[in-house]
Parts: C-alpha cells; sequence; structure tokens
C-alpha cells in the first residue's frame, strides 16, 4: 500500500497543517469518522489501511522549518518484542544514521497508532528546509526496497551500508529557542560537539547593537537537526543533539 501524501490538502498548501480544516495530521490519531476532514482521513488510516499492514515506513522530512541528517527511526516501547522487530527494520532500511527515538508526547501521533496496533514501524527523517535532493531521494528509495526485502516482500538482501547509530531518549537534546531574531549557528549537521559547546547565537532584528543570545549544548552528541531558515522566534525547535548508541 502506498500513499504519496497522507494528508492531501497540506500536502498541497506546502504546509503540515490541512487548508480546509487546520488539523495536523500526525496530531489527530486515531480520528474520528463523524469528525474534521483530517479526523475523518486519519480514521481511515487506523480502522481501514493500518489493519491491513505488517509494515509501516513513514517518510518524514524536516519540513520548511527543520533540517535534520537523514535517519530512520525506531522508538523505545513498552513491548520489547515489537520493539525489538522495529529495530531490526530499521536497521534494514540502512540510513545514514539509525535513530532510537523515545517521543516526549506520543499522543495522538500515526506511530503511536500503527504500535498499538502491533505494527513493525520505521519513521524517517530525511532532510528537510521544504525541499529534498539527489541523495535524499537516493536514500528513501533504497531504504524502502530493503524494508520490502527483509520483510520478504521483494527477493533479495538489504543494501548495506555503515550507518551511525545515536538516540535521543534525554530531554536535553532538544534545544528550544526563547528568543527573535536572526539565527547564526556554529556547528553543521553532524557535527560533534561537547555539553557546554557554543551551539548558536541569536541576533536581535530590531536592536542590532545588542549582544547576541547565545545557546550551549545540554548533552554530549552529534548536532541532527537545526532550525531552517535563519530568522527564529520563541518556542521554534533550535537544533537536536542525539546522543551517541551503542
Amino acid at each position: 500500500i502506498i500513499v504519496p501524501a497522507m494528508n492531501y490538502p497540506a500536502f498541497k498548501a506546502g504546509k503540515r497543517t490541512s487548508s480546509i480544516d487546520g488539523g495536523n495530521m500526525n496530531r489527530m490519531f486515531p480520528g474520528d469518522p463523524n469528525g474534521t476532514i483530517t479526523q475523518i482521513i486519519a480514521d481511515f488510516f487506523s480502522r481501514t489501511l493500518l489493519p491491513l499492514a505488517d509494515y509501516v515506513v513513514d517518510i518524514h522530512s524536516g519540513g520548511k522549518t527543520l533540517e535534520f541528517v537523514p535517519f530512520a527511526c525506531a522508538h523505545v516501547l513498552d513491548d520489547k518484542e515489537q520493539q525489538a522487530r522495529c529495530v531490526a527494520a530499521m536497521e534494514a532500511f540502512n540510513a545514514p544514521y539509525s535513530m532510537m527515538l523515545l517521543e516526549l508526547d506520543a499522543a495522538h501521533m500515526y506511530d503511536t497508532a500503527a504500535e498499538n496496533q502491533g505494527k513493525v514501524f520505521v519513521g524517517t527523517e530525511i532532510g528537510g528546509g521544504g525541499s529534498a535532493d539527489a541523495t535524499s531521494t537516493k536514500i528513501a528509495k533504497r531504504g524502502i526496497l530493503n524494508v520490502l526485502m527483509h520483510a520478504g516482500i521483494l527477493p533479495g538482501e538489504p543494501e548495506r551500508h555503515s550507518s551511525i547509530n545515536v538516540d535521543s531518549h534525554d530531554a536535553g537534546c532538544f534545544i528550544t529557542c526563547e528568543h527573535s531574531g536572526l539565527l547564526e549557528l556554529r556547528n553543521d549537521l553532524g557535527d560533534e560537539v561537547q555539553k557546554g559547546d557554543l551551539i548558536a547565537v541569536i541576533h536581535d532584528t530590531e536592536r542590532t547593537g545588542t549582544a547576541p543570545v547565545e545557546y550551549h549544548a545540554k548533552v554530549d552528541g552529534i548536532l541532527v537537526g537545526r532550525h531552517y531558515p535563519c530568522l527564529i522566534k520563541p518556542g521554534d525547535n533550535l537544533a537536536v543533539i542525539a546522543l551517541r548508541g551503542d
């Protein structure tokens, strides 16, 4: 089952939210057959499509506000046997980075809906900035074919390359912006950072003579996500630093 765009109105508008009801599909599960259009679509996935599937691969990017290193992820689950199956599928996807992810707020997400039905779920974040390039497209295509081979749906063996294991179970992995202005990052995606390192400064665009505000790493790890583009405001995700995995 291939779904090019789960929330088609949002896809057409180039946004995370629907142009019809303002709904964010990834915060609408399990949905409501009598609700808004986004809730109805989520309900169709929950009650019709997901029960037909054994494996679920969700192809994401950082959208227009974030950019990530290309990674596949599996979630930390209470059911460790199910978690192991998800990890095996994530490893088969074989993105340049493989992340164990503990969601800070998993309620109403597509991931959670699939996992609650016992499915093998693989999430991804492949690039961002509202676009794609040849490399990210190749990673996504190869990863999907790899999972299909891993699941026995296609013949052959998954194509394997080296993948860096990371995880983001610590709340300190996420740096949230508290100021408005122009973001100047001091590290590139994929860079190793240490706790206390200067990650970014924000320049006030209204009072240009004031000193920039500094943001520092809260953990040791790898810079795997950054805000995009450079104008930023309070509440935005400024950076994500993943811990080195096993």
